[in-house]
C-alpha cells in the first residue's frame, strides 16, 4: 500500500477512536459537570449536535474538497480535531463540552473528503476491497478508541481526551510532510450558494438511481447510532459495567468489525451480489440485536460479537455501487452527500433512541435493541428495491 494510502487510513483510524473513546466515559463526564441523575437526555443532544455540526460541513468540505484539493482540506479538519481534544480535556462546563463536540463534528467531516480521496487514486474494479478496508480502519479505530478511553478514565476522566490530541497532532504532522494532492482542483470561483448543505442533497434528487441508494444510508445509519447512545448505560444498568468494560465490550466488536471488513466484503459480494450481501448484513444484525435484547449474563454479549461485525458486511458493495454513478468531478460532492444523509440520520436517532431508552430502563433496558429490529425490518423492502434500480 502506498504512503499516501496509510495516511489516510490512519486518519480515518483516529476519527474513530475519537468517536469510540468517549462512549465508556460519557455517562460519567456527563454526571461530573451538570450533577443530574438522569443523564440520557443529555448523552442524546451531545451526539446529536456532534451529528449536526458534520451534516452541515460534510457536504461543504466535500465540494470544496472537489475545487482546492483533497490535501488542504484534510490539514485542516485534522489540526481542528487536536485542537478539540485539548478543550475537552479540561472543560469544566457543559457548555464547553458542548462546544468541543461542535469541533468535533467538524473536523470529522473530513470523513467525505477521505472517501474521495480514495476514489480519486484507486482504479473502479478495486474499489469494493478499498472501502472494505475503509470500514476496517474504523473498526481498528473502534478498537483503540473504546479500550483507550475505558481505561484512562478510570484513572482520570479527562485523560482519554489528551492522548486522543497527541494522536491527532501527529497524524496532522504526517499528512503535512507526506500526502500528496491526489487531483487537479478545479480552482473555479467558489459560489458562496455552493455551500448551503442542503444544495447537495438537492442535486441528489435530479441523479437518476442515487436517491434511493442515500435513503438506504440514512436508515442504516440511524440504526447504528444506538450503540453510541445507549451502549454505555444499557451496560451498566444491565450488568453494572465500569468504564473498562464498556471499553473492553467496544474493543471487541472492533476486532471483529476489522477482520470482517478487511478480508470478507469482496467474497460476500461474489457470493452474494450486491443486494444479497446487504440483506445478509440486515439478518446478521437482527440475529444479534435480538439476543442482545433478552441477554442476562454479559459473556453472551462477547460471544455474539462477531455476528454484530457480520452486520457490516454489505455496507462497501453499496458503497462501490453507488460510486458509479457519478463522474470522477463529483466524486466528492457525492461522498458529502452520503455523509450528510449519514449526519442527518445521526441528529435525529440519538434523541430518538435516548428518548425511548428512558421510557424502558427501568423495567427492561433490553428493549432499545428489539426497537432497531422493528426499524430493520420496515427498511427491508427499501433495501430491496432500490438496490434494484442502480445502474450494474
Amino acid at each position: 500500500m502506498n504512503k499516501p494510502l496509510i495516511v489516510i487510513f490512519a486518519a480515518i483510524c483516529l476519527d474513530a477512536a475519537g468517536i469510540g473513546l468517549i462512549f465508556p466515559i460519557l455517562p460519567r463526564l456527563l454526571e461530573e459537570v451538570t450533577h443530574a441523575h438522569n443523564i440520557a437526555p443529555y448523552i442524546g443532544i451531545m451526539t446529536a449536535l456532534y451529528a449536526a455540526i458534520q451534516f452541515i460541513f460534510a457536504p461543504v468540505l466535500g465540494a470544496l474538497s472537489d475545487n482546492v484539493g483533497r490535501r488542504p482540506v484534510l490539514l485542516v479538519s485534522l489540526a481542528g480535531a487536536a485542537i478539540d481534544y485539548v478543550i475537552m480535556a479540561f472543560a469544566p462546563h457543559l457548555w464547553m463540552l458542548l462546544l468541543g463536540r461542535a469541533i468535533a463534528g467538524l473536523s470529522s467531516a473530513n470523513v467525505s473528503v477521505a472517501m474521495a480521496y480514495i476514489t480519486d487514486v484507486t482504479p473502479e474494479n478495486e474499489r469494493a476491497g478499498r472501502f472494505g478496508l475503509f470500514n476496517a480502519m474504523f473498526g481498528i479505530g473502534f478498537i483503540i478508541g473504546p479500550v483507550l478511553g475505558g481505561i484512562l478514565g478510570d484513572y482520570w476522566l479527562r485523560l482519554p481526551f489528551i492522548a486522543a490530541a497527541v494522536l491527532n497532532g501527529c497524524n496532522f504532522l504526517l499528512a503535512l510532510f507526506v500526502l500528496p494532492e491526489s487531483r487537479t482542483p478545479m480552482r473555479q470561483k467558489i459560489n458562496l450558494s455552493s455551500l448551503n448543505p442542503l444544495r447537495p442533497l438537492r442535486w441528489a434528487f435530479t441523479m437518476k438511481g442515487i436517491l434511493p441508494i442515500v435513503l438506504v444510508f440514512f436508515i442504516l445509519s440511524a440504526t447504528g447510532e444506538v450503540y453510541g447512545t445507549c451502549w454505555a448505560l444499557w451496560g451498566f444498568d444491565t450488568f453494572q459495567w465500569n468504564g473498562l468494560w464498556v471499553g473492553l465490550s467496544l474493543g471487541a466488536f472492533g476486532v471483529c468489525q476489522t477482520l470482517v471488513q478487511a478480508f470478507l466484503p469482496g467474497p460476500a459480494t461474489k457470493l452474494f451480489g450486491e443486494r444479497g450481501a446487504v440483506l445478509v448484513g440486515v439478518a446478521c444484525s437482527c440475529t444479534a440485536l435480538t439476543i442482545l435484547a433478552f441477554t442476562t449474563q454479559s459473556w453472551i454479549v462477547f460471544a455474539i460479537m462477531p455476528m454484530f461485525a457480520l452486520g457490516g458486511i454489505g455496507s462497501p458493495a453499496l458503497q462501490s455501487l453507488a460510486t458509479r454513478q457519478v463522474d470522477p468531478d463529483h466524486q466528492g460532492q457525492f461522498q458529502g452527500v452520503l455523509a450528510s444523509a449519514v449526519s442527518l440520520a445521526s441528529i435525529i436517532a440519538p434523541l430518538v433512541f435516548s428518548t425511548f431508552y428512558f421510557v424502558v430502563q427501568a423495567d427492561w433496558p433490553g428493549a432499545i435493541w428489539l426497537s432497531v429490529v422493528v426499524v430493520y425490518i420496515i427498511a427491508i423492502p427499501l433495501i430491496i428495491r432500490s438496490t434494484r434500480t442502480v445502474k450494474i
